[in-house]
C-alpha cells in the first residue's frame, strides 16, 4: 500500500472526483470525512470508489455499542478499506465495531483530534499529558480487537512501543515550511514514516496547491529520497 491517503475535505462531489483523479497515480487512497459524506451519502463514496482508489471512510462513529454496530453494517457495501472509530467510546463499543465490519476493512479508533493540545485535555476532564493519553488509548484499542488507531505523528512512536503491530494512521501531516492551519501537533512525511506511521494523510497541502498531481507526487518523491538515503 503506498503510505499517502489524500484528505478530500470538500462537500462538492465534482471537486472531489477531480482531485481524486489528479492524485490517483500516487495516492495510497484517499479519505472522505463528514464533510463529504454529510453532503453526498453513500453515493457520492461509491462514485470515488470508482476510479479505482481504496476509500479511508473517516466518520469517527462514537456512540453505545448496538448503534455503532448497526451504522458499520449499513456502511459495509461501502466496502471502505479503512474506517474510522472513537478510541473514546470504549472497548465493547471498540469490539461491536470490529465485529460489525467487512473482513478486508481496517477499523481504527481515533485516539486524540490533531487539533488539540494538552491544555486541551484540561478542558475536557483529562489529567494526562497527550502522549499519555494516546498510549493509553492505544492500549484499550489493541486489547478491543480493532486493527490500529488514528494517533499524531507526535506521538505515533510511542504508541508503536505499546502496540508493536498495530496499523497507524497519522492525520496532520505537513510538508516542511507548509502552514499548519488548524492543526496543533505536526509532523513531516518522512518523520512520521520514520517514527512507525503505516499510513500518512495529507490534505491541504496537496488539495490546496495549484497543481496536486505535482503536489503529491513532490511529496511522494521526498519520501523515497529518504528512503534510498
Amino acid at each position: 500500500m503506498k503510505p499517502i491517503f489524500v484528505a478530500i475535505d470538500t462537500p462538492n462531489l465534482d471537486r472531489a472526483l477531480g482531485t481524486a483523479e489528479a492524485v490517483r497515480g500516487d495516492a495510497g487512497g484517499v479519505k472522505l470525512g463528514l464533510e463529504f459524506f454529510s453532503a453526498q451519502g453513500p453515493a457520492g463514496v461509491q462514485r470515488v470508489a470508482q476510479l479505482g482508489l481504496p476509500i479511508f471512510l473517516d466518520l469517527k462513529l462514537h456512540d453505545i455499542p448496538n448503534t455503532v454496530a448497526k451504522a458499520i453494517e449499513a456502511l459495509a457495501p461501502l466496502n471502505p478499506a479503512i474506517l474510522t472509530v472513537h478510541a473514546a467510546g470504549g472497548r465493547d463499543m471498540l469490539s461491536a465495531a470490529k465485529s460489525a465490519a467487512p473482513a478486508n476493512t481496517k477499523v481504527v479508533a481515533v485516539t486524540l483530534l490533531t487539533s488539540l493540545d494538552a491544555s486541551d485535555l484540561i478542558d475536557i476532564g483529562v489529567d494526562a499529558s497527550p502522549a499519555d493519553q494516546v498510549v493509553r488509548l492505544a492500549r484499550l484499542a489493541r486489547d478491543s480487537g480493532v486493527d490500529g488507531i488514528v494517533c499524531s505523528g507526535a506521538e505515533v512512536a510511542a504508541a508503536r512501543d505499546a502496540w508493536s503491530n498495530g496499523f497507524f494512521v497519522v492525520p496532520g501531516i505537513r510538508p516542511a515550511g507548509a502552514d499548519v492551519a488548524d492543526q496543533k501537533r505536526v509532523v513531516t512525511p518522512a518523520q512520521a514514516l520514520d517514527d512507525g506511521a503505516s499510513v500518512l494523510v495529507i490534505g491541504r497541502p496537496i488539495t490546496s496547491a495549484p497543481d496536486p498531481a505535482r503536489a503529491i507526487r513532490d511529496i511522494a518523491a521526498s519520501l523515497n529520497k529518504e528512503v534510498i538515503q
